[in-house]
């Protein structure tokens, strides 16, 4: 059975979904069964992939005006051939909020919340899923 928010690829078309309802199907393309996405939460090689928070100041208030997530505490690549597809922000009262980027962007978002963020995942089109959890 499948769960929301989950991320499955294709290994053969390199087709990338995620869960948006529920169901007890699994999920095919190209006649195969799609990988599940474990998302990594630890870094490994050179590159860095893990996303990294920081709060955006008061524009006119006294209140945060939300969240960075920039991608690695050294910024990750964003080359034609090695790039981080999108950015995604999960609040602790079950929002989400996603971006997408291309190739020569700045591998980070700024996120305009005011509820506190439990969570960021980044998709990097070589190495695949990585999440941070803050709470």
């Amino acid at each position: 059975m499948t769960k929301q928010k989950q991320i499955y690829k294709c290994n053969i078309c390199g087709n990338v979904v995620e869960v948006l309802h529920t169901g007890v199907g699994e999920l095919v393309c190209c006649n195969e069964p799609m990988e599940l996405m474990a998302a990594k939460n630890r870094e490994e090689g050179t590159e860095k992939h893990l996303p990294v928070k920081e709060e955006l100041p008061a524009e006119s208030c006294a209140v945060r005006d939300g969240f960075k997530i920039k991608i690695g505490e050294e910024e990750h690549p964003m080359e034609e051939g090695h790039y981080i597809e999108w950015i995604e922000i999960n609040t602790v009262e079950g929002r989400s909020g996603k971006k997408f980027l291309q190739p020569g962007e700045k591998p980070e978002v700024d996120f305009h919340t005011r509820k506190e963020v439990a969570s960021a995942r980044a998709y990097c089109n070589v190495h695949g899923l990585w999440e941070m959890k803050w709470s």
